[in-house]
């Protein structure tokens, strides 16, 4: 039985008007009406397994997703097999709106870890800018986010050194993880990535990813332990990514 068509464990049903991520500072509030919009636009839950496939490059006929739980990734491969990750997605990401632009998709999307998606109609944008403003912004908002994601990730991978790759990477994910967490991160934070992960991500090999990550550890700048991520020392890893401001993210729309 191929993995797109063995059977789904039962989903757990969550009400939008329920969701614990809206209950987070991070998302913007939203309104009795428009709950109830995105509430009729979802189709179902869905939960995939580490390594699991949510869109495959080339698919035609692939639904929208929010990612209720769980990371992945967006990536693109080349005929030989090699693979570049575009960006990682966390709880909350909009998954899908650049395969509703096009024939079919031109990247694949998989779980990193037990992931569990909100599965939305594939007309659900329509809908969602027919009947709300707001909410068609919001999509809007969201698909120039993860543009802003990947333009820095290209310029680490054109630009940027291995150390200032990692350190860049590290920070940007720490801070994200972070604003979904009642403790900030003060605990670490959730780090379901390997080293080729990494790797695939920064246009780097394993053995130089292996050596750069070590040497930060060394220095004292960060840990990865069981799975969590803790920043030893965000100011100096921020002087060596070359990032600046107080690093809080803005408020952000949930679908």
């Amino acid at each position: 039985m191929s993995k797109d068509t063995a059977p789904q464990p039962p989903a757990v049903r969550v009400p939008c008007s329920e969701c614990p991520l809206r209950a987070l500072p991070l998302f913007v509030p939203a309104s009795p009406d428009e709950l109830a919009l995105i509430q009729s636009l979802k189709h179902r839950e869905l939960r995939r397994d580490s390594g699991a496939s949510i869109i495959d490059e080339g698919a035609t006929d692939a639904p929208l997703f929010t990612l209720f739980s769980g990371w992945a990734f967006r990536y693109k491969t080349l005929s030989d097999g090699r693979r570049q990750i575009l960006n990682f997605l966390l709880p909350g990401d909009f998954i899908g709106v650049q395969q509703k632009m096009t024939d079919a998709a031109v990247h694949g999307v998989e779980a990193l870890g037990e992931a569990w998606l909100c599965v939305f109609e594939r007309d659900a944008l329509w809908s969602l800018h027919q009947h709300t403003p707001r909410l068609g912004f919001a999509v809007t908002w969201l698909a120039a986010h993860e543009e802003a994601l990947v333009d820095d990730n290209l310029l680490s991978v054109g630009r940027r050194s291995a150390a200032e790759r990692v350190a860049t990477l590290l920070v940007h994910l720490f801070r994200r993880a972070a604003a979904l967490l009642p403790d900030a991160g003060a605990n670490g934070v959730p780090f379901p990535l390997t080293q080729q992960h990494v790797a695939d991500a920064l246009g780097l090999s394993l053995v130089h990813t292996n050596k750069t990550l070590r040497k930060l550890e060394q220095r004292g700048l960060h840990r990865i332990e069981n799975g969590q991520l803790f920043l030893t020392d965000v100011q100096a890893l921020e002087r060596i990514a070359d990032l600046y401001g107080d690093g809080k993210l803005p408020p952000r729309p949930l679908i």
